[in-house]
């Protein structure tokens, strides 16, 4: 497949849409201070083990609750970040991709590096053994993905940024912790506003930004899937093996 390097068509509107996205990125870093300081005691002292991520049977698991669901982000937000560091690393970066392009690409990498490196700061710093209890850094895999080919990125991060909102959406009503809801909740728009951005550059000017195959027409609602439904897509890309199989 031939990379497309000439003329892409640039939605005006980007420019300030990129702007928007490196101060939610910036906001975000700051609330990463929220939940790393919470002690032990914000959850119930009876858990059952379920509750717990970690390995059983041989095979890591991410858990049930709030520390299932935290950890179940934690293996996602590895997989975008990993994702866009390979994008903005890739020997035609600066050839396949034009001006604005880039700079949304590199805003997005930034934001799933914080992303990415929160969970991390937050599991370890909430999970009573973290050394035993914290997802180990995965692997990935994208087969046949050719990071030097813009139609193939592009749709690439639309996938990832389109189950990563519907992930999200669907992991909300699984959170009992306030504080955990309120930051699932600020973490969405952020990647609801990624999943745009993508649309745009692939469709300039077009409704595509907000399409009806992610945003119900009926309620004006955009996707929420159960992790069953989102692990299946994601597995796809990660070598690592882990399970769920206490959540739903």
């Amino acid at each position: 497949m031939k990379n497309e390097v000439k003329i892409h068509e640039v939605d005006p509107s980007l420019n300030n849409r990129r702007s928007f996205l490196k101060l939610s990125g910036l906001a975000l870093a700051g609330a990463g201070l929220v939940i790393a300081g919470c002690s032990d005691n914000d959850h119930d002292n009876d858990m059952e083990d379920t509750s717990l991520p970690g390995v059983k049977n041989g095979v890591f698991d991410l858990g049930s609750g709030d520390f299932g669901v935290l950890t179940y982000a934690y293996a996602l937000e590895q997989l975008e970040a990993d994702f866009y560091t390979k994008v903005v690393n890739s020997t035609s970066f600066n050839t396949t991709f034009n001006d604005i392009e880039r700079q949304v690409l590199t805003d997005l990498y930034h934001h799933e590096v914080i992303h990415r490196d929160f969970f991390k700061a937050a599991l370890s710093g909430a999970l009573p053994n973290p050394s035993a209890q914290l997802l180990p850094t995965l692997a990935f895999n994208y087969g046949s993905l050719n990071f030097n080919s813009r139609t193939e990125v592009l749709a690439t991060a639309k996938a990832l940024e389109d189950t990563g909102v519907a992930a999200y959406n669907g992991a909300g009503k699984l959170i009992k912790s306030a504080d955990y809801l309120l930051l699932a909740g600020k973490i969405v728009s952020v990647e609801a506003r990624h999943a745009s951005a993508i649309r745009s550059l692939i469709n300039p000017n077009s409704k595509d930004f907000a399409g009806d195959d992610i945003i119900s027409t009926s309620t004006g609602l955009d996707v929420a899937k159960d992790p069953s439904k989102i692990l299946p897509i994601a597995g796809g890309f990660i070598t690592t093996k882990f399970t769920a199989k206490y959540l739903p």
